[in-house]
């Protein structure tokens, strides 16, 4: 089996990986992920005891017990090139030996959920409610560079996109989806739709401020897409990448959306941390 080399995969001089300077004995299989470093300490504050806290950059990392649950939180910043290096390495921790540089025999699938905020695109998802993402549309470059198989609901979903939105064919969209086991648990009795992931914040999710988008009135395209009653719903900036980098290293991720605003009623949440408090509580009593 081919040693990967110390370029591919770098490590810190104590061994740990380069971005989330974590060792394998520091995560459990359980990782939940937020974008914001200071949203790591809103969800671990409910932990019953602490045992690790380690940062580098924007990625912190917590990990505790929840009564019998060993539970870790990492964030991740903001967007799929932080996802990049996110999935990348907390894959490297469970399934390559990082003394050996060897990918293990036997591989570990992790549990990644997302607790992070969004906006959504149809008129009926009220603010401040809780959106499970069962599909992501990614509207990012990363998928570009892996070989990705997508399913056949996947290929179905993407030519009607094309179908019916063509001005999004220059951007290579691609689909995926969440894992159904975390889906049927932490989703199970919450409204779901597609989360599009966006590069960006502004013109990427059809904001307007002193420049022309390339793609006039996104938003009213994208939130008229349907197609075996599977609609997009709400926009952000990490789901995709999760999901598809989750499927191609065998890991179940679901993302669970904190509705904040409402692009089509042009209206922001008056109480956001209640919500993104909701959002915590949630998860963590499910799993």
């Amino acid at each position: 089996m081919n040693r990967i080399t110390e370029t591919d995969l770098i490590l810190n001089p104590d061994g740990s990986v380069y971005h989330l300077n974590l060792l394998p004995e520091d995560i459990a299989s359980n990782i939940i992920t937020v974008g914001d470093p200071d949203r790591v300490g809103e969800v671990s504050k409910h932990f019953d005891s602490l045992e690790l806290k380690k940062g580098k950059r924007e990625f912190i990392t917590h990990t505790g017990y929840l009564g019998k649950q060993r539970i870790s939180v990492v964030s991740t910043g903001i967007g799929t090139d932080n996802i990049d290096i996110v999935l990348n390495e907390l894959d490297a921790l469970v399934n390559i030996d990082l003394a050996s540089r060897q990918v293990k025999e036997q591989p570990t699938s992790l549990n990644i959920i997302r607790i992070g905020t969004s906006g959504a695109i149809q008129s009926d998802i009220p603010i401040d409610s809780i959106l499970v993402s069962e599909y992501a549309l990614g509207l990012d470059a990363l998928m570009g560079y892996y070989q990705y198989k997508e399913t056949g609901e996947e290929k179905d979903l993407l030519t009607a996109l094309k179908n019916q939105v063509p001005e999004l064919q220059c951007l290579n969209p691609y689909f995926t989806h969440a894992g159904n086991d975390l889906l049927n648990i932490l989703g199970k009795d919450l409204q779901k739709g597609i989360t599009m992931t966006a590069p960006g914040f502004y013109a990427p999710q059809g904001r307007k401020l002193r420049y022309q988008s390339k793609i006039d009135e996104l938003i009213s395209k994208l939130n008229t897409f349907s197609h075996h009653n599977n609609r997009i719903t709400n926009l952000e900036m990490e789901t995709a990448g999760i999901y598809a980098l989750a499927n191609i290293f065998g890991h179940q991720a679901i993302s669970v959306n904190a509705i904040l605003a409402s692009r089509v009623k042009l209206e922001f949440s008056k109480n956001s941390q209640k919500v993104i408090d909701k959002a915590i509580k949630m998860v963590l009593e499910r799993i």
